[in-house]
């Protein structure tokens, strides 16, 4: 695979560099280390950049050839993870046999360093289709993107096409499809009193929040993807106190956008008022990504997808996840869309996450051979 096969072991050095630089989501420091390494590479090609500015997360980076006017493909990749700082030191980059394995090593250092190689390889061959791509490379995607959500709609608006580098599924299988989810909290409050002197005195925000649990969790419908987990719940100061407050965080995950605006209008509904007499309940949150939907647009880029692994001795299938990513948000604005491109591995955050060491050139490739036929072919 010409120059790709050639700089494998640069490519394994350079996420092993990576992979050993703790960034989680709120390590400014570390996030704009590895901003900086890989900013370094591009300018090198000639690239240029602009520096979106976080006073506390990481800074988010758009980066474009300096001989670009008007792109036509983005190509998305973040640069966080969520890892607490110190599990680098507790679990370096290491490979045993074709596995490579640390903290991000799959979730997703070795995309960044895909998606750097593939650039790389257009101009190493004088293919200019490196001219019509923009980059953006964010710092908050594993927490949803509070920062960078609003900047990756408005860099979509311009483009036909996004690319986004989540990594490939374990059997090798692209993304063309993934739910939507957000999160709410809800707080009640109630009225403390002593649970043995004056109890008719109290009003207990436990009472009612379990009120609000039954009725939020009696919204599942799992068949149609519609799912809604309360995860965290916590209340009381003492056994012995009618509990004047407590808290739920409630997890939403839903598979189409008409299928969020009615699950929103229910829970609010739901949250509207007490069963509880003198309880007060605030609710606060909402649908954070929108579903990536399997539309016309984006079914159409997963044949071209296809097509182009075809060429290159790939028979690659797609496949929808539960999990959310950033290719909602330019889905969500008509953009055609796809996901999981990235190279193959598997146990996301967790000790054990992993990447297929052999899967890097081949997906190196794919998405190199991929941006010039959207650039030069008729699609």
């Amino acid at each position: 695979m010409d120059f790709v096969k050639e700089s494998e072991k640069s490519m394994i050095e350079l996420i092993e560099k990576l992979v050993n630089i703790d960034s989680g989501s709120n390590n400014k420091e570390g996030i704009d280390r590895i901003g900086k390494i890989l900013i370094k590479k591009y300018l090198k090609m000639g690239f240029d950049y602009q520096r979106i500015i976080n006073d506390t997360l990481g800074d988010h980076l758009v980066i474009q050839h300096k001989d670009a006017a008007e792109t036509d493909i983005l190509l998305l990749a973040h640069m966080d993870t969520v890892f607490p700082d110190g599990t680098t030191t507790a679990r370096p980059f290491k490979i045993i046999d074709n596995r490579a394995y640390g903290p991000g090593v799959i979730d997703m250092k070795s995309s960044l360093v895909t998606l750097l190689y593939s650039v790389k390889r257009l101009f190493h061959i004088g293919d200019e289709s490196y001219k019509n791509i923009s980059i953006l490379l964010t710092s908050d995607e594993e927490i949803g993107s509070p920062t960078s959500k609003q900047l990756i709609r408005k860099i979509s608006e311009t483009k036909k096409y996004a690319l986004v580098m989540e990594p490939a599924r374990e059997d090798g299988s692209i993304v063309s499809s993934r739910r939507g989810g957000g999160c709410y909290q809800l707080t009640v409050k109630g009225r403390a009193a002593h649970a043995g002197v004056s109890p008719e005195e109290g009003v207990s925000a436990i009472e009612e929040l379990a009120y609000k649990i039954v009725e939020l969790e009696e919204l599942n419908s799992l068949d149609e993807g519609i799912s809604i987990s309360v995860g965290i719940v916590e209340g009381g100061e003492a056994v012995n106190v009618i509990p004047d407050k407590a808290e739920a965080s409630i997890d939403i995950r839903i598979s189409s956008i008409e299928q969020g605006k009615r699950l929103a209008k229910k829970i609010e509904e739901i949250c509207s008022q007490p069963n509880v007499e003198g309880a007060e309940i605030i609710l606060e949150g909402g649908l954070g990504r929108q579903p990536m939907e399997l539309t016309q647009k984006n079914l159409e880029l997963v044949e071209v997808v296809k097509e182009v692994g075809r060429s290159i001795g790939l028979e690659l299938k797609d496949t929808h996840t539960g999990g959310g990513s950033d290719a909602s948000f330019p889905s969500e604005v008509g953009v055609a869309t796809i996901d999981g491109l990235g190279p193959i591995g598997g146990e996301l955050h967790s000790e054990d996450e992993y990447l297929e060491v052999s899967s890097l050139t081949e997906r190196c490739y794919l998405l190199s051979k991929l941006i010039t036929r959207l650039t030069k072919g008729n699609y």
